[in-house]
Order: C-alpha cells, then sequence, then structure tokens
C-alpha cells in the first residue's frame, strides 16, 4: 500500500500539469511501474490528446509488458479521436491497473474498468480518491452538472476594500500573492471579469510567470455593449480570442471575439444561465476576478464552488470598494455561509481558502 501511494500521488501531480489546458477533457497523470521501477510516465496534453496513458505507454516502450499503471481517472473505452485507452493498456501487456475513480463520462462510466478486468488485468479503484476528486473537480461538476467550477478570487483590505473612494486598487496585496493569483490563471479554463472592471482596470487577464509563456485563459468578459473591451484585451485580437457576454441579439463584435447571448435576470446578466452555456463550450473551470457585482451575483446564484480571497494588512474605511456588492439580505440567517478549508500566510498578505457550506454536488 505504501509504494500504492507513492506512485498514484505521482500520477495526481502529472495530472495537475494538464488544468487549465485540457478542456473539455479531464486533466489525467498515469505512471508505468515494474518491479518497482518508473518506467513511463505522462499527462494529457494541450488540447486533450494525446491521453495520459498513451504518453506513459509510448515511453515505457516494452517494459509496460507485466507492469502496473498507476492512472488518476478510469482510462477511457470509447472510440474518439484515438482509441480507447483501456485497449492500449490491455495491448501493451499492463497486468495491474490501479485508479482513485470512475469516469462519469456516460462513454465510460465503468465500461473501461470491466473491460479490462474482462482481459484479466487486476483492476483496484478507490485509492486517493478525494484527492482526485478535487483534482478534476471542474470536469466532474460539468459531467454532473452542466456547468464548471467556480473559483472566487478576491483580494482586499481586513475591512473588505478593493479600491479607495476615487477608484485606486494597485496595488492592494504584495508580489506574492500576486504570483499565486498568476498560477491560479495557469489553472483555469477561462477567466472571468465584468465589463465595468475592465474598462475600469483594462486587465491583461493573462498569466506572467517564468515557465508558464501560452498558459493564459481565455478570457470572458461580462455586460457592456460591442466595444467595451479592455485596450490590452483588444491589442491582442484575434490572435488571443475573447468571449463577450452581452444582452441576447446584440452579436456585434470585432474579429476575435465570440458573442455569447446572455438572458436577464433579476440582477442583470442571468449568471447560472451562462454558467451552462459555458458548459455547453467545454468549460470545466472558471477563475472569476470581479468586480463586486459579478462577485456578488455569483454568491446570491449558489454558484460560487470556492472563494480564494487574498487579504492584506491595511484597511480603506466605509468610503472604499466593497470586494462584494449588494446581496439584498437583512437578517443573518439569510446570509451565504462558507467553511475555511485552507489559511496560509503569502509574503505580507493572508490566502484564505472558503467552501460554501452545502450538500456536495458533484
Amino acid at each position: 500500500m505504501t509504494a500504492d501511494l507513492r506512485w498514484m500521488r505521482a500520477a495526481l501531480a502529472l495530472a495537475q500539469r494538464g488544468l487549465g489546458r485540457v478542456w473539455p477533457n479531464p486533466a489525467v497523470g498515469c505512471v508505468i511501474v515494474r518491479n518497482g521501477r518508473l518506467v513511463g510516465r505522462g499527462w494529457t496534453q494541450p488540447g486533450g490528446r494525446p491521453h495520459a496513458e498513451t504518453m506513459a505507454l509510448a515511453q515505457a516502450g516494452g517494459d509496460a509488458n507485466g507492469a502496473t499503471a498507476y492512472v488518476s481517472l478510469e482510462p477511457c473505452a470509447h472510440h474518439g479521436k484515438t482509441p480507447p485507452c483501456c485497449d492500449a493498456l490491455i495491448a501493451a501487456g499492463i497486468t495491474r491497473v490501479v485508479s482513485p475513480m470512475e469516469d462519469p463520462d456516460h462513454r465510460v462510466a465503468g465500461r473501461g474498468f470491466a473491460r479490462m478486468r474482462s482481459m484479466g488485468l487486476a483492476v483496484e479503484v478507490g485509492l486517493l480518491a478525494d484527492e482526485a476528486f478535487a483534482a478534476n473537480e471542474g470536469f466532474l461538476m460539468r459531467q454532473r452538472l452542466g456547468r464548471p467550477k467556480v473559483t472566487l478570487k478576491l483580494a482586499s483590505s481586513l475591512d473588505g476594500g478593493i479600491a479607495t473612494a476615487s477608484g485606486e486598487s494597485r496595488w492592494i496585496t504584495g508580489p506574492e500573492a500576486r504570483q499565486r493569483v498568476h498560477l491560479m490563471r495557469a489553472q483555469a479554463d477561462v477567466i472571468m471579469v465584468g465589463a465595468g472592471t475592465a474598462r475600469a482596470d483594462d486587465p491583461g487577464l493573462d498569466v506572467r510567470l517564468a515557465g508558464f509563456e501560452g498558459c493564459d485563459p481565455l478570457p470572458v468578459i461580462v455586460g457592456g455593449k460591442a466595444g467595451d473591451l479592455p485596450a490590452k484585451l483588444t491589442a491582442t485580437l484575434p490572435h488571443r480570442p475573447v468571449w463577450h457576454v452581452r444582452d441576447a441579439g446584440d452579436d456585434n463584435g470585432p474579429e476575435g471575439v465570440d458573442v455569447i447571448g446572455a438572458r436577464r435576470g433579476p440582477d442583470g446578466l442571468d449568471l447560472s444561465d451562462l454558467m451552462q452555456t459555458l458548459g455547453a463550450r467545454g468549460v470545466t473551470r472558471v477563475l472569476s476576478e470581479g468586480g463586486g457585482a459579478i462577485a456578488a451575483s455569483l454568491i446570491k446564484n449558489d454558484l460560487v464552488d470556492e472563494i480564494v480571497w487574498m487579504t492584506a494588512g491595511l484597511t480603506l474605511g466605509a468610503d472604499g470598494r466593497s470586494a462584494v456588492s449588494d446581496l439584498g439580505f437583512d437578517r443573518l440567517d439569510n446570509a451565504p455561509r462558507f467553511t475555511l478549508t485552507h489559511l496560509e500566510q503569502i509574503g505580507v498578505d493572508c490566502l484564505s481558502v472558503w467552501r460554501p457550506q452545502r450538500q456536495s454536488q458533484a
């Protein structure tokens, strides 16, 4: 069991390399071990192909015969752009497969495990299932709920301010916290901001970390009208596409801008409907970076699956701009509740991670 834990953790670590680059596919890692020695490893490649198992088998070559494969998600069992990975493992002579969990995709859903067992392979399922779920939570939510995982990133003062009364906001947090945010961006499929925030801050919404070149998430601007895009994003069109969410029927946009028509709800554009639309487009992980109106709408509609809050050691006062706009309740009993799951110091700032107090949906 100690060896199995070691190799499965290695497969899960490899899977992390695909986050943000493989959607709509899951990010999978695979290691192949023979006689206690690593002979092959792989992870899902950008765009979703080749699969992790294909990469690991190619590296292992003939050493895969008689080996154990540790795969962070059930090997696929359907013919798509590539043959089934379960058949590739069988053909390579793998004799044992260890995997944390079943793939809920209706084209797989246990068929990969059943196929390998029918061909005499020993298949063990369940090791580090919680870690595997966390690694692919966005993919799993899209399969079961039709929408991606939503992470709300907030950076504020101690009293919840994101800008002074005049709108000055750079920089509330320090460089170490901002670097962590760029890592979060690199692992997101899309990055979402409101049109007002985009106009005010002119964000690049890109990744500026050494070694993560080309890992920019796809920008999604919510609200506004044609032409309401920040200059930095407009300058990179059409090389870097932008999705602009506007009222249904308002579909004019420059080259490189994909206009998504959205319905109206009581608080503006219907974000619940938008999340279903993003899910239908293959998106598995959304990172929302504001502003306050988007944050409030996501919270009110119970769309936030995780809040990552960067808190700086300063105060802005009641005349500052709040990280979250009006939520519209007057009793504490109606306040959305969250549970702290992680806390750490980053430079001079504090990072806290909060999960909604609701029964898991995925």
